[in-house]
C-alpha cells in the first residue's frame, strides 16, 4: 500500500508499505478521508508526542471496514467508521477517573502508531465509531469537533449567551459553529478577511483583530476562548471576560511560552479559567454535531487532495486560502 512516512523529523517520503493484516481485537479499513491538522506539523518537527520515527500520520480520519480479526463482533466489510485515535494505558489515574485524554502514557493513532495518511490502517475495534450513511469528508471532521466538545465539557451547566473566539481556522470555527448551536452569540476573531468571510456565512459574528467593534467587547463575554496558540493572544483573553466570566485556553501554545496573569483581577471579577486537551470519548456525539450542521459544514474543508499531493503540503506548507485540507 502507499502510504505518508515521517521518517525523522523534518523528513516526509511516500513509501509503498506492506498490506496491514488485522489481529486479534483489530479491524483492517480503508482510509477513506483523513484530515491535516497542525499537530501533524509538530509532530514532523519533533514537537509533539514521542517522535516514534518512522511514523504514518493522521489521527482525523474515516474510513471503510475491509475486514475484521479474531474476536471482533458488530462491524461488517463496507461499514464506514471513524477513528478515535487516543489509547490510554488503562491504569494510570487519568484512565481510571475516565479521562483518557489525560493518560500518563498518551498513545494515539497517527502520533504513537501508524494512523490515517496510507491507504489502509488497522485499529482496536475499541477505537472505531460507526457512522453509517455519512460523507467520509465530513465524518473525518469527527476528531476535531470531538476536541472542540472536550473543550466546552468544563462549561456544562454555564450560561454562555455571548462568547467570543479568536483565531478563526478550521478548529476556530468548529468552535464557533458548536456554540452557536448551544444558542450562543458567538464572534469570531481574525487577521484574515477571508476566514472572516466564511466565518459570516455560517452565521456567526466576524471581528478584523485590532479593531473598534472588538475593542467595545471588552469585559462583556460569557466565555472568551483563544483558538490561535499565540501567546499574545492568550495573554489578553481575560480581559474580554464579563464579571464572572470563563475564559479557555483551547489553542496550542509552544510549550515553552508563558504570560502574565493578575490573580487580583481573576478573584475580584470571579474569571474561571479553563484549558482542555485532545478528546475524551467524544467521537459519537460529534458525529450528531455534524450531522445536525448538514452538508453546508463542508465548505470547511477547501483542499481534497490524493496521497501524494499531501505529502507535498508537508513539505511545502498549508496552499494559500485553505481551511481544512483533507486525503480524500
Amino acid at each position: 500500500m502507499q502510504a505518508i512516512v515521517f521518517r525523522q523529523g523534518g523528513q516526509v517520503a511516500v513509501e509503498t508499505l506492506p498490506d496491514p493484516e488485522p489481529g486479534p481485537g483489530e479491524v483492517l479499513i480503508a482510509i477513506r478521508a483523513s484530515g491535516i491538522c497542525h499537530t501533524d506539523i509538530e509532530i514532523l518537527r519533533g514537537n509533539y508526542g514521542a517522535s516514534a520515527f518512522p511514523l504514518v500520520p493522521g489521527h482525523e480520519y474515516a474510513g471503510e471496514v475491509l475486514a475484521a480479526g479474531e474476536g471482533v463482533t458488530g462491524f461488517a466489510p463496507g461499514d464506514l467508521v471513524v477513528a478515535d485515535p487516543n489509547l490510554g494505558c488503562g491504569d494510570c489515574p487519568g484512565c481510571r477517573a475516565g479521562r483518557v485524554n489525560l493518560c500518563e502514557n498518551l498513545g494515539a493513532y497517527g502520533v504513537t502508531r501508524n494512523g490515517g495518511f496510507a491507504e489502509r490502517c488497522v485499529l482496536r475495534a475499541d477505537a472505531l465509531v460507526p457512522a453509517p450513511g455519512m460523507d467520509p469528508a465530513l465524518a473525518a471532521l469527527a476528531e476535531p469537533m470531538g476536541c472542540v466538545l472536550n473543550g466546552l465539557s468544563p462549561l456544562a451547566g454555564r450560561r454562555i449567551d455571548r462568547a467570543l473566539v479568536f483565531g478563526a481556522g478550521p478548529i476556530g470555527m468548529l468552535m464557533g459553529i458548536a456554540l452557536r448551536q448551544r444558542g450562543a452569540e458567538v464572534a469570531m476573531v481574525d487577521l484574515d478577511e477571508s476566514r472572516l468571510a466564511m466565518a459570516a456565512e455560517f452565521g456567526l459574528g466576524a471581528l478584523p483583530q485590532g479593531s473598534a467593534e472588538l475593542d467595545r467587547l471588552r469585559c462583556g463575554c460569557d466565555l472568551a476562548v483563544d483558538a490561535t496558540g499565540v501567546p499574545a493572544v492568550a495573554a489578553g483573553l481575560p480581559g474580554y471576560a464579563a464579571n464572572g466570566g470563563n475564559v479557555l485556553y483551547f489553542g496550542v501554545c509552544p510549550p515553552a511560552a508563558r504570560i502574565e496573569i493578575a490573580p487580583f483581577e481573576i478573584f475580584r471579577r470571579q474569571l474561571s479559567l479553563f484549558g482542555t486537551h485532545s478528546l475524551n470519548r467524544n467521537i459519537a456525539e460529534a458525529l450528531e454535531v455534524i450531522q445536525a450542521c448538514g452538508p453546508g459544514l463542508g465548505r470547511l474543508i477547501t483542499h481534497r487532495l490524493p496521497l501524494p499531493e499531501i505529502a507535498g503540503v508537508f513539505r511545502a506548507g498549508t496552499p494559500k486560502g485553505a481551511m481544512k485540507v483533507l486525503m480524500a
